[in-house]
């Protein structure tokens, strides 16, 4: 018989928390847990700020900036989500991806939020090839309806 698994308080990867047999207040351990899952899955934020909005509404989630403010103090570069009238705070890892509203576009997390690549539709030049810019043209379109780039 392979012996009992012992877990921590809560999961490595983002901070969920476990229960655990007569633990007190379950419900909100659970309530937490379910927050956290749905800020977490297939993440939106309205976008990157040292400073949580004077009014935000539930649900509204940020990507907090290098030198937060306020509330948002010691939580560098987390995702945050105001949930039942306070922020709750995700520390992201490596490779987690979330759509900007503000951009239109995706961020990715290596060490820090990386902002997608402003990618312009080439123009001048002294030899034209028309054919060649419209397939390039083309990739960029496909690329900023994705979110992977932002056009412009």
């Amino acid at each position: 018989m392979t012996d009992p698994i012992n877990f921590s308080s809560r999961t490595s990867r983002f901070g969920l928390p476990y229960l655990f047999p007569g633990q007190a207040q379950k419900e909100f351990y659970v309530n937490e847990a379910h927050t956290l899952v749905d800020a977490l899955l297939q993440p939106v934020v309205e976008g990157t700020a040292n400073s949580p909005p004077a009014q935000p509404a539930e649900g509204d989630c940020w990507l907090v900036d290098a030198s937060p403010t306020d509330e948002w103090i010691g939580h560098a570069t987390e995702m945050t989500c105001f949930q039942a009238g306070s922020w709750l705070f995700a520390i992201p890892s490596e490779g987690m991806r979330v759509f900007d509203r503000s951009t239109n576009a995706y961020r990715h997390f290596r060490g820090s939020w990386s902002a997608p690549a402003r990618v312009a539709v080439p123009s001048g030049g002294t030899i034209i090839d028309a054919e060649a810019r419209a397939a390039v043209a083309a990739l960029i379109q496909a690329l900023a309806d994705t979110g992977e780039i932002i056009q412009g």
